[in-house]
């Protein structure tokens, strides 16, 4: 209830429309500020609406695999996965399931307060108009945490809308997704309003062969509603208000492992394109988690109960503000500041005797980052475009601390303040563009950036499987330095070639180090299984990254074709306690990913179009033992126009049924990600 009064309060606003009426009318477009001159020197991918509303699963962290070397930790989507195991990342750096990649809706961060992860439930592709994928760290312009790159949600504007649209599909396991909007003029603005939810009875997990009673599929139920409005408020100035509400169930295929994300997010912005361009951001996250965890025996005919992380409450406060003054031809200077706040504590019942806990525990924190920002662009010539910019952050730690108690008698075991810690971090980065004629130009980057170590890496232990891993509150920030350079080509609007070869070095890299093996009990996490393997997060000496990254696409107005193929050579270096994890691949690092999407759209409304993906062989762990194989999929879509404005859709997902393994447990399980999943629905189009 709580969360649906906050989007009602902040979507209030477009009361003020009223007076927008006397006005002449304006056009506005929903959207920010354009994007800089200077993104020409660096490596952009966009992926249009057309391909996001078009995937075989109707899932944006799907489509997102599109841009070459972008991956989230593991390899299940926001139905299967444990919602803290989906951060997302480029260019092979590996980690754990803190994004290491700057997500930002319309300008909001969108990584959890608490986590660093992606509640990628949230997103319904219907609402977006494009994504833009930047590879590559430094880009200060949207706040400090673009180590591996940037990647900007747009939401559908008037255009992209129509009056009324609504779709329904049933799939695979008893499976049901919908989605529905409405759309309307306000003043010289717009409004929308629009809902999505999904649910199924899942499969179970653990492979064949390896199941034993207590295994059982995993179900899912997700849902969201977002209300958005644009409106002018004077003639050269828009005002955006955007409101969600989320819920996200799920279970991981044993009991006592459900798990379960609510939340809402607000904001408000204003937009001046006049001659002085300028935004302002202010924006509201708010969450709450929870999460079961369970062992199962040997045999896989017991399973008990190992911890209830019953509540996790999360905050995110923030704003941003940027101005564009006129400087002169061929000059662009943006300059600005922004600041976030994160708060949020896990509370959790552990150490399970007769299948009740014995002892209770609230560990948490709070993170702030205060910065400003200036980059600048000059056109030296038609052909040549130099581009800098560079920030500075002050950030803070604090409030840290850890309680323990018993349940029986409310006897403290732990009672630990952290102390507090603050420093500062810059951010930079510098390109250059030549336009060689004949469609080719060069490109060049250097960059710098930054990452601060999330609240969950800093005082949440967790268990995956037999598996334990400890927080570490004495984390240092992440530092990445990295260069860049590439090649595209367009002889024709409808053909596109690109490449790119890059080198980066992840300093303090925050991973997860194995220190000892069950059966024991070990500091931070207490008892580990035998099989189980006992880790603490700690900061490596680094993550050396290099690879190259191809992209191609080509259409003729029928037929279209995208492809794309990363290769990443990724190694840790380490010493100290880590020191047997030198020369190491990073966990789930895969050394190639490939994709490719031919689409069909003849006259007449008929769609098709089909999705072949690889990822090579990676490891689950740190010590690059556990080895997921490598895998190919193939998803496919068709859709048949039945009447004006409605479609006869089908959609299938691994159409071959391969295996596809995510996670490898201590003990040799296997889990593996979405098997065949054949989808059957009708969508109105409202056009």
């Amino acid at each position: 209830m709580r969360s649906l009064l906050l989007c009602a309060s902040i979507l209030s606003a477009p009361a003020l429309a009223q007076e927008a009426e006397t006005v002449p009318e304006i056009v506005v477009t929903g959207r920010g500020l354009e994007p800089g001159a200077g993104e020409i020197a660096y490596d952009v991918v966009t992926i249009d609406r057309e391909r996001l509303t078009s995937s075989a699963s109707g899932r944006l962290e799907d489509v997102l695999r599109d841009a070459a070397g972008l991956q989230q930790f593991r390899r299940s989507d926001a139905r299967s996965a444990h919602p803290t195991s989906q951060g997302a990342s480029l260019r092979g750096l590996g980690g754990n399931a803190s994004s290491r990649a700057l997500l930002v809706l319309d300008g909001v961060p969108q990584i959890d307060p608490f986590g660093g992860w992606v509640n990628w439930a949230a997103f319904d592709p219907q609402r977006l108009e494009h994504v833009r994928v930047t590879r590559g760290g430094g880009s200060g312009v949207l706040g400090p945490g673009a180590l591996a790159g940037t990647i900007e949600l747009t939401s559908a504007g008037r255009a992209d809308l129509a009056p009324a649209w609504g779709a329904i599909a049933y799939g695979s396991r008893d499976a049901i997704d919908a989605d529905a909007g409405l759309s309307a003029r306000l003043g010289g603005g717009f409004a929308s309003l629009s809902a999505s939810y999904g649910r199924g009875d899942g499969f179970v997990p653990i492979i064949k062969g390896q199941r034993g009673p207590v295994d059982r599929p995993a179900r899912y139920a997700q849902g969201s509603v977002a209300a958005r409005a644009v409106f002018p408020v004077g003639p050269d100035t828009e005002l955006q208000a955007s409101g969600l509400a989320l819920i996200d169930e799920r279970t991981r295929g044993l009991a006592f492992t459900d798990n379960r994300t609510s939340g809402a997010d607000a904001s408000l912005r204003l937009v001046g394109r006049g001659r002085w361009g300028w935004e302002a951001l202010a924006y509201l996250q708010m969450r709450e988690f929870s999460s079961g965890f369970a062992s199962a025996n040997a045999t896989r005919t017991a399973v008990n109960q190992t911890l209830d992380q019953y509540n996790v409450p999360a905050t995110g406060i923030g704003g941003r503000f940027e101005l564009r003054p006129p400087i002169g031809d061929g000059v662009e200077l943006r300059i600005g500041g922004d600041g976030r706040l994160t708060e949020g504590k896990t509370k959790e019942l552990f150490t399970f005797v007769a299948g009740r806990p014995t002892r209770i525990r609230d560990a948490g924190g709070r993170t702030r980052t205060l910065g400003g920002f200036a980059d600048l662009t000059v056109s030296a010539s038609d052909a040549l475009t130099l581009t800098g910019g560079a920030r500075i952050d002050r950030w803070w730690i604090d409030e840290g601390h850890l309680r323990e108690h018993v349940l029986a008698t409310g006897a403290s075991l732990t009672d630990v303040e952290h102390p507090d810690r603050s420093g500062w971090e810059p951010t930079a980065r510098a390109g250059i563009a030549y336009r060689l004629g004949g469609g080719a130009s060069l490109r060049g980057a250097a960059y710098l950036g930054w990452r601060l170590p999330t609240l969950n890496e800093l005082y949440r232990p967790f268990r995956v499987g037999t598996d334990a891993t400890a927080a570490n509150p004495a984390l240092k920030p992440e530092r990445l330095r990295g260069i860049d350079a590439g090649i595209d080509f367009r002889p024709l609007p409808t053909v596109r070639l690109g490449a790119t070869v890059f080198h980066n070095m992840l300093d303090d890299a925050i991973g997860n180090i194995s220190l000892g093996r069950g059966p024991g009990v070990f500091p931070g996490v207490g008892f580990v299984a035998a099989g189980g393997t006992y880790r603490q997060r700690g900061n490596f000496d680094a993550v050396r990254s290099n690879g190259v990254e191809l992209e191609a696409g080509l259409g003729d107005g029928v037929w279209r074709l995208d492809a794309a193929y990363a290769y990443v050579d990724a190694r840790v270096r380490a010493s100290g306690a880590a020191a047997g994890l030198d020369g190491m691949r990073p966990a789930q690092t895969p050394r190639h990913q490939a994709s490719a999407t031919l689409g069909w759209s003849p006259p007449g409304g008929i769609r098709a179009a089909a999705t072949l993906r690889y990822v090579a062989a990676q490891f689950e762990d740190d010590q690059n033992v556990r080895r997921l194989d490598d895998a190919v999929t193939l998803d496919a879509t068709a859709s048949l126009p039945v009447m004006t404005g409605l479609m006869l859709e089908a959609r299938a997902e691994n159409v071959t049924d391969a295996r596809v393994e995510a996670a490898i447990s201590g003990d040799g399980l296997i889990e593996r990600a979405t098997p065949r999943s054949l989808w059957l629905g009708l969508r109105y189009t409202g056009w």
